[in-house]
């Protein structure tokens, strides 16, 4: 029996089953997460912080000072809310104090990634918003926030307040003058959301300075490619991915 369209369109459990997912820990996953990020463009500097939440109330994160491509499982260290290290060697990079706020306003989010990729970057110096144009953008549908004014360093609490009030109830926030922030559920999932939106700016970026407008993608669709394509399953298998490419080109 053929299937009908929509079940064309929502693929059985069954399908997903043979999807491969990895199986390292938190703190691979954070090491991998950094280094998949510096094969990706997002660290050219020292800006840029990832961070954990653990159930005990404690933090992972990396040691200020070290780039993303240079992350391996034993940098990562463990610190409370108030930055202290309870585990680990070296000091915290002090921005992650703003990614404290967004934990406190969203019980929900598990992984915080805030990155200053290239074409974010420049497409937060346009003082516009992440636009829909594209199928690999949806995932981005009604769910990339836009701080239209730069806070600021986001060292002090002043700009954790007005960094997590932008980004709402959403998984992510462009930030004008700044760059792109994926507070979501997990580390696959914050991973994932991070590489995808390099990707949706520098197309953005190239379309508009092709044609000066882009044609949008019709809201109701979006919106159905949006919940397909962050499936659990689709997240997890695409973090399952980018790991093994870095894994073969670094082993």
């Amino acid at each position: 029996m053929t299937p009908t369209i929509e079940e064309q369109k929502n693929p059985s459990e069954h399908m997903l089953e043979g999807l491969t997912y990895g199986n390292w820990t938190e703190a691979e996953k954070l090491a991998l997460s950094c280094r998949i990020l510096a094969k990706e463009g997002h660290s050219e500097t020292l800006a840029g912080q990832v961070t954990v939440r653990q159930p005990d109330g404690s933090f992972l994160t990396t040691p200020l000072a070290y780039a993303f491509g240079e992350v391996r499982a034993g940098h990562v260290m463990r610190i409370d809310d108030s930055l202290r290290v309870l585990e680990g060697r070296g000091v915290p990079n002090p921005a992650v104090r703003f990614h404290l706020w967004v934990y406190r306003r969203r019980p929900d989010v598990n992984c915080v990634m805030h990155t200053h990729p290239p074409y974010v970057s420049a497409l937060s110096m346009t003082g516009q918003p992440l636009q829909i144009a594209h199928m690999d953008a949806t995932p981005f549908f009604d769910d990339c926030a836009f701080l239209a004014e730069w806070p600021g360093l986001p060292i002090a609490d002043v700009e954790g307040e007005i960094i997590s009030a932008a980004l709402g109830s959403k998984r992510c926030v462009l930030l004008a003058n700044h760059g792109f922030l994926a507070a979501t559920s997990s580390i696959e999932e914050s991973l994932y959301m991070s590489v995808l939106s390099e990707r949706a700016a520098r197309n953005q970026l190239i379309a508009h300075g092709a044609y000066g407008k882009l044609k949008l993608v019709d809201p109701a669709l979006a919106k159905e490619s949006h919940d397909f394509l962050l499936q659990p399953s689709i997240v997890n298998a695409s973090f399952a991915m980018f790991a093994r490419q870095i894994l073969q080109e670094q082993p």
